[in-house]
């Protein structure tokens, strides 16, 4: 999985109640591995529809959106 633009795969996603909060991850063969001081709350499901944001370019998008 990438960015459909530039193929990074180191993303971010914002934290719903407080959008200034967010949380690194990298995509490594289809599995997600967050930065270790970047680890979400339990309470935030990463799904299909999870808006998600790229770290390399401007894309952003859903989960789903993300080529691979």
């Amino acid at each position: 999985m990438e960015c459909p633009y530039c193929r990074s795969r180191n993303f971010y996603l914002k934290n719903p109640e407080d959008e200034y909060e967010t949380y690194e991850f990298n995509l490594r063969e289809g599995d997600i591995e967050f930065l270790e001081k970047a680890n979400p709350p339990l309470s935030l499901p990463l799904e299909k529809n999870t808006r998600v944001f790229c770290n390399r370019c401007a894309w952003h998008g859903r989960m789903e959106d993300l080529k691979g």
